[in-house]
């Protein structure tokens, strides 16, 4: 503090100013007192007074990586610079302007020499009034460079330790958890926050979108997360609203996105190009680490799969401002569009009825599939009640019917796959052959070079596509092959929901996937037309009852 008491002595408004400029970063606080602050500011006030620097000035930037050039100090430094106010600035040494080769090259080298600047860096010897001690300036970049890599890789090696030993490497929980005060790796549920993360979920499944979820939220004067975590006591790192209670859409897609309420931890999720940025990728799911049952889940894996499921449909509003019941559930059997609501202001609901979107939007391209709201819901609740009602009473044959069906199905699938598999191998050997015999005639001069290249280069282009093809397919049968049938899982709905009388968003979207309906067509020797619709339930797909 005495030094800082100081400093207003060296100062005066109409000279330009010598800078003693301090940086500390997490690294070097671990290299002991030699780097602190406290040891930069003795070391440079001393050899600025002996040398008989005035004007001086501390610019101190505490916590700062040297790959990182966006500290509040150097930029406040820099903006003097540009204003013409610095005369020199002095470093501990090289190591605290920053250890970037390229970006402390441009200061020593262009910065401060168009703006006249002497640099001094006390215990490399550098000296820009020197120019023989300034040769060895770029070395002692480089060194310092290696070192940030050095580390920075030592680092990595830490944290991929830690990630795929099934630690968590999150700073903070997600919404809904809480960092165990006796062992910061293990996180424990946050009941209140929990019981508003299932209620995100909740209203998800009965057709709320996130705007709505939202809104919901804000009506029933919820906190949101940041203002959740400040009321008991912990740092959040987004800044609380303006608006008491103003949910952002954007934060409730997340939390509906998130595995790690299902007792997940999922480590990896994100990666850096270079330990200089700080700008995250996002890795591909392939590269992650999920850990199963770390901690206790808060959304079960039946309402997580749900909602899943829902939020990969979009949703559409429709004129009015509604959003239908079915709405992003009816699809077209033949073509696979999207059926559109139809309705009118005034309407009532006998009155409202489905098409299909290729055929509305163009005429001959699709035939209608028109189909009324109410003749679905009649189907769907005498569907539902009927395939619950099967599996509560005889969940044996239930099981033994769904994974009887589903196997031949898979079968079939995986028998075609594995053919067009087959089929693509061969090809790709017998263009490899075509390619030689090219090759040679080509070499003997029975067809022109030109010619060569054109038929080699649609061959090459053919064989790429038949090699992304391959690598498709493998994808699928495998995937195939490890994909169990969730019976179980649909057995756990149908006990939850014991007597349906009623249809509402959250039954349909509870129990059904998506419906498959077919042009209607005339009953042969009456005046009657006959429509047949398929369901697709949640987690065993279609099947006859």
């Amino acid at each position: 503090m005495e030094q800082l008491n100081r400093q207003s002595s060296y100062f005066s408004a109409n000279e330009k100013i010598t800078a003693l400029y301090c940086r500390l970063s997490r690294d070097d606080e671990l290299q002991g007192e030699s780097n602190s602050i406290r040891n930069q500011k003795d070391i440079l006030e001393k050899y600025a007074l002996d040398m008989g620097f005035k004007n001086l000035e501390f610019f101190v930037d505490d916590g700062y990586s040297g790959t990182n050039f966006d500290r509040p100090s150097w930029n406040k430094l820099n903006g003097l610079i540009e204003d013409g106010k610095v005369k020199n600035i002095i470093v501990k040494d090289m190591s605290r302007l920053g250890r970037d080769y390229l970006k402390v090259g441009f200061y020593t080298e262009v910065l401060f020499p168009d703006n006249d600047i002497r640099f001094i860096a006390i215990n490399n010897g550098v000296d820009s009034n020197n120019q023989v001690e300034n040769d060895l300036t770029p070395f002692i970049n480089i060194f310092n460079e290696f070192y940030a890599k050095d580390t920075s890789k030592k680092i990595r090696a830490v944290f991929k330790a830690k990630g795929q030993s099934g630690k968590p490497l999150t700073t903070n929980p997600p919404y809904g958890y809480l960092k165990d005060k006796e062992d910061k790796n293990k996180w424990i549920v946050d009941e209140v926050a929990a019981e508003t993360v299932k209620l995100i979920f909740n209203l998800c499944i009965k057709g709320f979108g996130p705007s709505q979820i939202a809104s919901e939220l804000k009506s029933r004067k919820i906190p949101t997360p940041a203002e959740h975590f400040k009321s008991i006591g912990l740092n959040f790192p987004v800044d609380t609203p303006e608006e008491e209670c103003n949910w952002n859409p954007a934060t409730i897609s997340t939390i509906l996105d998130r595995e790690e309420y299902l007792g997940k931890v999922i480590n990896f999720r994100t990666k850096r190009k270079s330990y200089k940025t700080k700008k995250s990728l996002d890795n591909p799911r392939s590269e992650w680490a999920i850990f199963d049952n770390v901690h206790e889940p808060i959304i079960d894996e039946e309402t997580f799969d749900i909602v899943k499921r829902i939020r990969k449909t979009r949703r559409v509003r429709n004129s009015l401002g509604e959003m239908p019941t079915l709405s992003g559930m009816l699809y077209c059997a033949d073509c696979g569009a999207k059926l559109y609501q139809v309705r009118g202001k005034g309407w009532s609901h006998d009155k409202e009825y489905f098409v299909c979107a290729s055929y509305r939007k163009q005429k001959g391209k699709c035939t209608s599939h028109q189909i009324k709201n109410i003749q679905v819901e009649e189907i769907l609740l005498r569907e539902i009640r009927k395939v619950t009602a099967f599996a509560k009473d005889h969940e044996d044959e239930f099981v033994d019917l769904v994974l009887k069906k589903k196997t031949s199905e898979l079968n079939q699938v995986l028998r075609s796959q594995k053919k067009e598999l087959e089929e693509s191998k061969n090809r790709i050997e017998k263009l490899d052959s075509i390619v030689q015999n090219l090759y040679e005639d080509n070499l003997e001069g029975k067809i022109s070079d030109q010619r060569f290249e054109k038929m080699a280069k649609a061959y090459d282009e053919e064989e790429i596509s038949l090699q992304k093809r391959i690598a498709e397919l493998e994808e699928t049968i495998t995937k195939s092959q490890e994909e169990e049938l969730n019976v179980e899982s649909f057995l756990k709905l149908v006990r939850k929901y014991t007597d349906i009388k009623e249809l509402d968003p959250e039954i349909i979207r509870t129990f059904v996937d998506k419906i498959y309906v077919e042009q209607s067509e005339k009953v042969p020797g009456t005046n009657l037309k006959r429509q047949t619709i398929w369901i697709y339930w949640n987690f065993i797909g279609k099947i006859d009852i």
